[in-house]
């Protein structure tokens, strides 16, 4: 199944409905993180949610169809590719190992917290990439 993407003023309020899910899983994951109680898994699950939801937000934004996929580096090829470069910053690929190993059982040991933290930080990279785009900061004239 392909999202479709709808008119330009829907997908910048659609694309800033996908920021703001963004925002409540990267909430969650930090608030997670920061409970000794708290699986690290679930922060490396929804620390890879929250980079998914940033980068569909951008692919809606600009008006592009992207299928059903967790591939965080797939999808961001998707961008326009002055977005798309913007997220090198990040593993991408990291936190796409997290789509289905944090869910589920398998062959891979379980995350550990330093797995959770390093999650949490590439997530917040995503998220301020794509947040930038929808609200750019003026330039700083210190610099």
């Amino acid at each position: 199944m392909r999202f479709s993407c709808m008119s330009e003023p829907d997908n910048t309020q659609e694309g800033l409905r996908w920021l703001r899910f963004s925002h409540e899983d990267l909430a969650a994951a930090q608030a997670m993180a920061s409970d000794d109680q708290a699986q690290p898994r679930h922060v490396c699950w929804l620390s890879q949610q929250a980079a998914e939801k940033s980068v569909k937000a951008l692919l809606v934004i600009h008006g592009v169809d992207f299928p059903r996929s967790h591939d965080l580096d797939f999808l961001s090829r998707l961008l326009p590719t002055n977005v798309g470069m913007e997220f090198l910053v990040a593993d991408l690929d990291l936190l796409t190992e997290w789509a289905v190993e944090a869910r589920y059982p398998g062959d891979w040991p379980e995350a550990g917290p330093e797995d959770a933290a390093r999650a949490l930080s590439e997530a917040m990279k995503v998220v301020r990439r794509a947040e930038a785009y929808f609200h750019p900061r003026p330039p700083d004239p210190r610099v």
